[in-house]
């Protein structure tokens, strides 16, 4: 059969002649058909050449034509059902293709790979059907469609109402379907006569939202209850609003079907005649009933050609999804535009290159100038987060906890920042992004659970942290018996300032570890920035409390020696725990007050959830944070980030970096560096 789980990435390379100039062009189509077997050629095919065509597009006619003439076969090639953030027209690059020997999806004149494939594919093996049933899970979660510029929060109109989807004009598909207005303007009708005083909408196709081609409805179409649906908003909110769905050949009447609906159809694309809608134009080859997660393993898992950009391969369906996922997030918090405070300077670059891609962040420090400016151009706030007094509106910005391969306080751009819109993870007087996060986590759904699962493990057998330091061994003749571990902070450092009580120095953190463990072996390590002279934190006489001073040694290699870990809000107490060690908390970091950790400081009550390590992992690694490729420039996947670490594909610290960072530290009194 066909499709990247079918190992068309395999076959032997055949070559491809070309008469469309977007097979040449385009470097991602390019790519996808080469890494999927095909040499792209120009000239005259052989007899065992194939020509590759673009669908049905106006072009076809020139393969087509030669492929008569020299008895060749033909590949019709179309984007992918999760095409991109933006529609093909604004130029961004598929992310998978369609690859069809035998016809094209949306074409009933001949059985395409796909009508092939839901035919007569047994679909019935569990592993498979269990990925569809967790794909369509995910696309709804993620509100991923074929286009996706779209804000998932907007709101969509009170539930309740009959959606009629219209189409773009000279739509391939619509042809196809030997369809055109007046099946349109047929279709509204039905729905009118079939919902009596219902509410309808006509939702608008995004190309026509863009400019880019008209619909077949027109003003004068609509009557009374019938209007005009053109917002932007996520597909998959309409869709659960809607008591009936109508549609001619549209991907979204496809997406009908995943949400539940039988939707009518007016025309023959490849989701009908398969027992899931309701026919207006019966197929009569089509006789077998599927079920949705059936369909969903054919035409999205089977059939595509999906691609990875960071690695540069074709991939399985649930990476792409995570690809696009990530860049659809970064779309839809930054396509308004920032006005970011309190980034001092050298951050504003690497700033830039994660969230104004869309549009460029402007920088305003005065809290009122940077409000003013947001009303005016109808942009967002963002503050870094220690800087956050007197910016009320404003989202906070922190690094996250996968950062880069060196300090902040280096200057090294991360790899990882937060945007918080309730509070920030490490200030535990308020509720944070985070913590809700974590308080939803134990209703994630398995493969989300699996997949953090998968993570942990790789971060813990690439021995990956948060600044992924390389540090020396630990020194030889350290004591037996039970280790502890305690990691020393920045005194200044924001999560001891909002977040401890008692205890808030290193020196007082290492005394309680002492007196509570007064026959353990105390190892003290202080913290990169102290040793690097950086910040504040030394502990002249941490001997007194120590067996041992761990002076710029490996965390990890620390971790890996040790029992548990004392800690007051540090991170490795939560890099600890995913290493399967003891904690104890004596402030209150964001990984305390869940049943994970030994909790000394004063309890949280907001923080009433149970959830499993995975649990907790996937929200501060995965739901929280977002990630930024510094090799492709793209929004991406945490687990590309850890590949980058572990590969050292990352930014490191230079000599002018330390030189730079010590003289504005000695500057500004240290003050200004990140936590």
């Amino acid at each position: 059969m066909v499709g990247q789980d079918d190992n068309a990435a395999g076959e032997t390379s055949r070559r491809l002649y070309v008469y469309n100039c977007g097979f040449l062009t385009q470097p991602r189509i390019r790519r996808i058909l080469t890494l999927s077997g095909y040499d792209i050629r120009l000239g005259k095919p052989g007899p065992d050449d194939l020509v590759g065509v673009w669908g049905q597009s106006p072009t076809s006619w020139r393969g087509e034509a030669v492929a008569d003439r020299m008895a060749a076969p033909v590949l019709r090639v179309e984007d992918a059902f999760l095409r991109s953030v933006l529609p093909g027209r604004a130029g961004e690059p598929p992310l998978g293709l369609l690859l069809d020997r035998r016809g094209v999806h949306f074409d009933p004149a001949t059985r395409s790979d796909l009508e092939v494939l839901l035919a007569e594919h047994p679909l019935d093996d569990t592993a498979l059907l269990d990925r569809a049933r967790a794909g369509i899970a995910a696309l709804a979660r993620t509100h991923l469609s074929k286009y996706n510029s779209f804000d998932p929060a907007a709101p969509c109109p009170e539930p309740g109402y009959v959606l009629v989807i219209d189409q773009t004009e000279g739509d391939a598909s619509v042809s196809a379907s030997r369809a055109d207005r007046n099946t349109f303007l047929e279709m509204l009708f039905c729905a009118r006569e079939d919902h009596p005083g219902a509410r309808i909408l006509i939702k608008t196709h995004p190309e026509t939202l863009a400019g880019h081609r008209g619909g077949h409805f027109r003003d004068g179409d609509l009557s009374e209850g019938v209007e005009f649906l053109s917002d932007p908003v996520s597909p998959h909110d309409l869709l659960e609003g809607a008591i009936a769905v109508y549609t001619v050949s549209s991907q979204m009447g496809f997406e009908a079907i995943l949400a539940g609906h039988n939707p009518v159809v007016f025309g023959q694309p490849f989701y009908m005649g398969w027992g899931l809608t309701q026919d207006r134009m019966p197929l009569d080859r089509r006789q077998r009933d599927l079920t949705r997660a059936q369909m969903f393993a054919a035409a999205m898992i089977l059939y595509p050609h999906w691609y990875d950009p960071y690695r540069d391969r074709l991939c399985s369906f649930e990476d792409a999804t995570q690809a696009l996922a990530a860049q659809a997030r970064a779309w839809r918090e930054d396509h308004a535009g920032w006005v970011a405070s309190g980034m001092h300077l050298w951050k504003r670059a690497p700033l830039q290159k994660v969230f104004g891609q869309h549009r460029k962040v402007v920088f305003e420090d005065r809290a009122d100038r940077a409000a003013l400016r947001a009303r005016r151009d109808g942009r967002r706030q963002m503050v870094w987060a220690s800087k956050a007094e007197g910016h009320d509106a404003a989202f906070r910005v922190e690094d996250g906890f996968l950062r880069s391969r060196g300090l902040g306080a280096d200057l090294v751009p991360p790899l990882s920042l937060v945007l918080d819109d309730l509070g920030i993870y490490y200030d535990p007087r308020t509720e944070s992004r985070l913590e809700r996060l974590i308080e939803a986590s134990p209703h994630l759904p398995e493969d989300e659970t699996a997949r953090a699962d998968r993570l942990i493990a790789r971060l813990t057998r690439s021995r990956l942290s948060k600044y992924n330091i390389e540090g020396a061994g630990l020194p030889p003749g350290l004591p037996a018996g039970r280790r502890i571990l305690v990691p020393g902070q920045v005194e200044d450092d924001a999560s001891i300032l909002t977040g401890t009580e008692d205890i808030r120095t290193n020196r007082a953190l290492l005394e309680a570890a002492r007196t509570a463990n007064p026959a353990a072996v105390i190892l003290y390590k202080p913290h990169p920035d102290v040793e690097a002279g950086l910040r504040d934190g030394a502990v002249a006489d941490a001997q007194l409390f120590a067996d041992a001073v761990l002076d710029r040694t490996d965390a990890m290699a620390t971790l890996d020696t040790v029992d548990e870990v004392w800690t007051m809000t540090s991170l490795m107490g939560f890099e600890a725990l995913l290493r399967g060690k003891s904690v104890t908390c004596l402030g209150t970091p964001f990984y305390s007050g869940w049943g994970l950790t030994d909790d000394r400081a004063m309890p949280c009550p907001r923080r009433t959830a149970r959830p499993t390590l995975a649990q907790l992992a996937h929200a501060a690694l995965i739901g929280y944070p977002r990630y930024f490729d510094p090799v492709t420039g793209l929004a991406c996947p945490v687990e590309v980030v850890v590949d980058r670490l572990s590969e050292g594909a990352v930014p490191r610290p230079s000599r002018l970096n330390r030189l730079l960072a010590k003289a504005q530290g000695l500057a500004a009194g240290q003050s200004w560096l990140w936590r």
